[in-house]
């Protein structure tokens, strides 16, 4: 079961990487990076078990832009089970899949992101008390992403 896990995870990699080199293969002509950005997200864990588990999730984001379009930082992650609690935390590469109009953030941004690092269980056990484990994590995937807040707008 796991090296069927472990082949499934290496593929989902490798194609994030692929799309990654692709969007990258025709940078953006002559735009800035945009500054810094903070993210604040929920939404939910999906653990491939048996069965598929789903867990609510909390979390954020730090996102600095080394190219128009493509930004790395960390991200963070919390769940809070009744008798666990799940931690991740990794290092992230997100491409927007499209730059800002006219100087501007888009009012929503679709992108796509690949990362690793940390994912930490504790749960109460029956008969050993509360276990702690960590391994690897990785993540992948996309969505689309929301303008709620711009600093043109605080100032």
């Amino acid at each position: 079961m796991h090296a069927v896990q472990a082949s499934f995870s290496a593929r989902v990699v490798v194609l994030a990487l692929t799309l990654t080199g692709a969007l990258l293969a025709h940078p953006a002509s002559a735009q800035e990076r945009p500054g810094p950005v903070v993210e604040l997200a929920a939404g939910a864990f999906l653990f491939p078990d048996d069965a598929l588990v789903t867990e609510g999730a909390v979390g954020g984001a730090a996102r600095f832009y080394v190219l128009p379009r493509v930004s790395l930082g960390p991200e963070i992650a919390y769940v809070q089970g009744e008798n666990h609690s799940h931690l991740t935390l990794t290092g992230n590469m997100t491409v927007d899949l499209v730059g800002p109009m006219h100087g501007r953030p888009r009012l929503v941004t679709p992108f796509v992101t690949v990362g690793g690092g940390l994912f930490q269980s504790r749960g109460r056990s029956f008969n050993a008390g509360v276990i702690t484990y960590n391994e690897g994590a990785f993540t992948a995937g996309g969505g689309v992403r929301a303008l709620v807040i711009h600093r043109d707008r605080l100032e």
